[in-house]
């Protein structure tokens, strides 16, 4: 497992997958170690995936001054790991709460990014977030699924704050609640440092203004990604924070919800792979 050191001092840990030109991949949670992305619906036969454990998260160490949990406090760690790797620029992936960290890397190092690929980003760099009625809206959508009797009434409270996130809730967010995504969401609590996913998103981290204004000098290529039955972000909003981008494109992905590289593998992969530049990939249709 190989290890890089942040400016602060702390170990940072990042795992390898597959073979040829690097990945850089940003986990989200916030806060989730990186083994809930797996290969990303097998993206690694195609890139060589480097998916970064975050301060105090997986097989990083936990820092020694809390408050660098910060979204924004973590761009330096993302700066450092390109410094380790040897990158002049690299590919950017970032994953949900993980593309907020991808998007200000982006603003604040917009010349060493050569592709910025966001799958179902929370939006808050941009002033922008999942409000309950998007959350509800995206919900309503499964009302046939036979758990979603149980399952809208707990997602609802905890939406208006007088309930606490209840496992009942996971469902909505995969587009298939089959065996693989139970597993996959049984395994959230162990995986999140639930004391860093509290600071992640403090509003002292966020500058809309500044960032929007620092992403005009963005010259890459970016892919806004998102599940047609995500709520967050939905397709709508997902499309307007594209236009904080000047070369940017969407794409959605059908029946996919949240992490949609479980829901359709193959079409996950085909449509980042492809722009990416992958070879052997042909477009989804």
């Amino acid at each position: 497992m190989p290890t890089f050191t942040a400016p602060d001092g702390t170990q940072l840990a990042y795992h390898v997958r597959g073979e040829g030109e690097p990945l850089v991949v940003l986990p989200g949670g916030p806060m989730r170690a990186s083994a809930y992305l797996g290969d990303l619906g097998g993206l690694a036969a195609h890139r060589r995936l480097v998916l970064l454990d975050l301060r105090g998260t997986g097989d990083s160490a936990v820092p020694a001054d809390p408050a660098t949990y910060r979204c924004d406090r973590q761009v330096d760690d993302v700066e450092a790991l390109r410094l380790h790797l040897g990158l002049d620029r690299m590919d950017l992936l970032g994953h949900s709460a993980g593309g907020s960290l991808a998007v200000l890397y982006a603003a604040r190092r917009p010349r060493r990014v050569a592709r910025l690929v966001l799958v179902s980003t929370a939006l808050r760099p941009l002033g922008m977030r999942a409000g309950a009625e998007d959350r509800l809206a995206a919900a309503r959508m499964r009302e046939d699924e036979p758990w979603f009797d149980q399952a809208y009434p707990a997602l609802r409270s905890w939406l208006a704050g007088t309930g606490d996130y209840d496992a009942a809730c996971a469902p909505f967010f995969y587009g298939r609640w089959d065996e693989t995504a139970r597993a996959h969401a049984e395994a959230d609590e162990q995986q999140t440092n639930e004391e860093a996913a509290d600071r992640y998103f403090a509003e002292a981290a966020f500058d809309p203004v500044a960032t929007r204004a620092a992403l005009q000098d963005l010259t890459a290529p970016v892919l806004v990604l998102t599940g047609g039955l995500d709520g967050g972000p939905r397709p709508e909003p997902a499309r307007r924070a594209a236009e904080a981008f000047p070369h940017s494109e969407v794409a959605v992905q059908p029946g996919a919800g949240h992490y949609p590289w479980l829901d359709d593998p193959d079409w996950f992969v085909r449509r980042v792979g492809t722009f990416l530049g992958g070879p052997g990939l042909p477009p989804t249709k």
